[in-house]
């Protein structure tokens, strides 16, 4: 029972975002995954391109 307080005491002091951060925060964060995949993609490509063309 004392961890459930402690727990409703803490979440007490959270502070949470507004809407706006919220939307602002998640379109970031869709913003750098996409970005990532995009890099990670284009080395794929070049590290396959690279061993086709050493392997053939």
């Amino acid at each position: 029972m004392k961890f459930l307080k402690s727990v409703v005491q803490e979440m007490k002091k959270v502070s949470w975002p507004t809407k706006q951060q919220l939307r602002k925060f998640t379109f970031i964060v869709f913003e750098t995954t996409i970005l990532f995949a995009l890099i990670f993609w284009i080395f794929d490509t070049a590290i396959k391109g690279g061993f086709n063309l050493i392997l053939k």
